[in-house]
C-alpha cells in the first residue's frame, strides 16, 4: 500500500501551484486536489464505507466509498482507481461525474480545504477493505442514506454531507432509470 505524504496545492480553477506535505497542507488549510469516489451496485445502491477510528479526522464516520489525494504529477483517474484497489480490494471502471471545492474545521486543528472531484462507478464483487483505512462497509439505497443525513448528519463525514446531493441528482437522472 502506497501513502501519499504531499498533496498538490491548487487555486479555485484546479490548476497547480504547488506541493505541500499533506498533514503540513491539513494544518494550515490550504486548498489542494482530493478525489471522492462512489460506487454502486446493480440494485442502484450505494457502497458506504465507515472510516477507521484511527484516521487523522472523521475516524469512525460513515463517508462514501474512497476519497483521498493524488500524488504530485499522478493523474487524478489513476490516483482514484490505486485508492480504491488500495482501500476497498477491488478495481471498476470510474467516470468522472462533477468536482465542488469546501472547507471545513475539525479536531486538532485539522482543515479540509479541497478541490474535490468526484467518480462514480457500479460494482458487484468481492470487497476486501484495508482495516487500516476502513471500519465497516454496506450498500445502502439513496433513499435509506437521505434519511439518515436528515436524522442524523453527524454520523457522516462533511464533504459527504455536501457531494451527497449532487451524486444523489446523478444516479437519479443517470443510473436508477436504468436499475430494475
Amino acid at each position: 500500500m502506497s501513502k501519499v505524504t504531499d498533496v498538490i496545492l491548487v487555486n479555485e480553477q484546479d490548476e497547480p501551484i504547488g506541493v505541500m506535505e499533506k498533514m503540513e497542507a491539513h494544518r494550515k488549510g490550504v486548498l489542494h486536489r482530493a478525489f471522492s469516489i462512489f460506487i454502486f451496485n446493480s440494485k442502484g445502491e450505494m457502497l458506504l464505507q465507515q472510516r477507521a477510528v484511527s484516521k487523522y479526522h472523521s475516524g469512525g464516520l460513515w463517508t462514501n466509498t474512497c476519497c483521498s489525494h493524488p500524488a504530485p504529477g499522478e493523474d487524478t483517474l489513476m490516483a482514484a482507481t490505486r485508492r480504491l484497489h488500495e482501500e476497498m480490494g477491488f478495481t471498476t471502471l470510474l467516470e468522472k461525474v462533477f468536482d465542488f471545492t469546501y472547507l471545513a474545521e475539525f479536531e486538532h486543528g485539522l482543515t479540509e480545504h479541497e478541490f474535490d472531484h468526484v467518480f462514480i462507478g457500479m460494482y458487484d464483487g468481492r470487497i476486501s477493505p484495508d482495516p487500516m483505512e476502513v471500519k465497516d462497509y454496506c450498500y445502502k439505497s439513496l433513499e435509506e442514506i437521505e434519511a439518515t443525513l436528515q436524522s442524523h448528519p453527524q454520523k457522516y463525514t462533511t464533504w459527504f454531507n455536501i457531494a451527497f446531493p449532487k451524486v444523489q441528482q446523478w444516479a437519479v437522472e443517470n443510473l436508477l432509470k436504468k436499475v430494475v
